[in-house]
């Protein structure tokens, strides 16, 4: 039981850690490599646990995939932070009312929060012990919970539709393709067959002198 113990608290010692340091660094690309560590630290949790497909999933999807992307399109598109932090004390005072909002409720549920003795009989389904946790998460998120899990993944896709749309950026100058038009063209629209004169380029369409 003691290494146990000492490994739940290394790995949420750093995992907290980390996570402050996410908020609290000045840096960017800091804040996103103290973020990879955070989600290290909290799949070693979740191998304490048992549940060792949680543990593969965050290391595999968040931390290979996720954080990395942060990480490589903060360094790729070169952001001025000087310029985003300009106006930071005008929304000072909405950020400090919200931040008040979101303590009180965490003190809410931090402070009064107690452990109810009937929580183990209010499983109504238990989780046969000879499956493994892949197949036991399996059960639980597609037979028992399967409308939660299809609402969330619509509101993430929805979420993922909206960011796409209000970062889309479209420029006048840049030639795009018209599916419809190109369809319709004829080889009459598409091929003009023209005469030159000797020793005369092609430097007007419309001349007179060029013969169809």
């Amino acid at each position: 039981m003691i290494l146990p113990a000492l490994f739940f608290y290394l790995f949420a010692g750093i995992c907290i850690a980390s996570a402050v340091m996410v908020i609290v660094s000045r840096n960017p690309v800091h804040s996103v490599l103290f973020l990879i560590l955070a989600f290290v630290n909290a799949s070693g949790l979740f191998v304490l646990m048992g549940a060792e497909f949680l543990a593969m999933i965050l290391v595999v999807v968040y931390v290979g995939a996720v954080a990395v992307l942060f990480l490589f399109v903060i360094m790729m598109l070169d952001v001025d932070f000087t310029e985003l932090r300009e106006g930071f004390l005008d929304y000072l005072p909405i950020g400090l009312v919200i931040g008040f909002v979101f303590f009180f409720e965490l003190f809410l549920v931090v402070g009064f929060w107690v452990i109810n003795p009937g929580v183990a009989k209010s499983i109504t389904a238990a989780i046969p012990a000879n499956v493994s946790n892949t197949e036991a998460l399996g059960l639980v998120l597609y037979t028992r919970y399967i409308h939660y899990t299809e609402l969330a993944s619509m509101v993430l896709l929805v979420a993922m539709i909206g960011a796409i749309v209000l970062t889309l950026h479209h420029k006048a100058n840049i030639k795009r393709q018209d599916i419809n038009v190109q369809n319709a063209r004829t080889p009459e629209l598409a091929m003009s067959v023209r005469k030159v004169a000797s020793g005369q380029g092609l430097q007007d369409a419309d001349a007179p002198e060029w013969v169809q």
